[in-house]
């Protein structure tokens, strides 16, 4: 296994400050191989209190399962958000009721829905809420408002949190920044998933909120977003279905950010991708 490293910027010791590591899809076995040969490290090196994963490709790039949902928790992923995706394996269901799991799907699905769309989790003596959602623009299913559903999730549950992280699994660029504009100063980090392109607009809004449009994918890098490419072009020319196909040697594209945030209050101190290659 040969590796690459293009972008790594070290964690901060500062007892003051927190380290949170956010990996957008996870794409099949490349992306978990990936993960498992870069987090560990990872984790160490930026002193990370807390890892988030999205999971809606993990298996061959379609849905969730327990086995390799449970490869990611083993590699260290502590909470998992989810995507329009995710539902494509019968046993999601089961995965989403085991609070165990850590596995969320986007709030604003109806409420008959099986899990949950946010998780408050305890890192040391703080707590960090976390929300999941599903963007509306170019995207099936057509769910509530991610915006509105942000607006009641932030009054219900009004408890003091140290840190607010928001996962907007969308299409259109413009709904995300539009999302990060519209809970600037309420939120720690707003960032988009589900393009699986990674974007280079990671900055801090003018009231305070932490801001990517795209934290990109973990999977093969010669692809189209992780689809062997043949597959793919012979689509777009003939327009007729193929089976999809995931390349699983080669180099695999490893995208992350990596947010820093004040310990005590949470406000967003800085937002820096991460990126590694590493050739399987």
């Amino acid at each position: 296994m040969r590796d690459k490293r293009d972008l790594l910027v070290g964690g901060s010791q500062n007892p003051m400050e927190m380290n949170i590591l956010i990996f957008g899809d996870i794409f099949g076995k490349p992306g978990r191989r990936g993960l498992q040969a870069w987090l560990p490290e990872l984790r160490k090196e930026t002193h990370a209190d807390l890892v988030i994963a999205n999971a809606e490709n993990l298996a061959h790039g379609m849905g969730v399962t327990q086995t390799t949902l449970q490869e990611c928790l083993d590699a260290g992923v502590d909470i998992f958000t989810g995507g329009n995706d995710m539902w494509t394996k019968p046993e999601v269901e089961m995965l989403l009721a085991s609070q165990s799991q850590r596995l969320l799907r986007p709030a604003n699905y109806p409420p008959d829905t099986p899990g949950s769309g946010y998780i408050v989790l305890e890192v040391g003596t703080k707590k960090i809420f976390i929300i999941s959602l599903l963007g509306r623009v170019f995207m099936q299913p057509h769910l509530d408002c991610p915006f509105r559903t942000a607006d009641n999730l932030l009054k219900k549950y009004h408890a003091q949190f140290t840190a607010i992280l928001v996962d907007i699994h969308a299409e259109a660029t413009s709904e995300k920044v539009a999302l990060g504009h519209y809970l600037d100063g309420r939120v720690t980090l707003v960032y988009g998933t589900h393009t699986h392109v990674p974007t280079a607009d990671m900055r801090i809004l003018p009231q305070g909120t932490a801001y990517c449009t795209d934290v990109g994918f973990s999977g093969p890098k010669n692809s189209v977003i992780g689809v062997d490419t043949n597959v793919i072009l012979t689509k777009f020319l003939t327009q007729r279905p193929k089976a999809h196909t995931i390349p699983e040697s080669g180099v695999v594209e490893m995208n992350c950010l990596h947010l820093v945030c004040d310990r005590d209050t949470g406000k967003a101190l800085r937002l820096t991708r991460l990126y590694r290659e590493i050739t399987f």
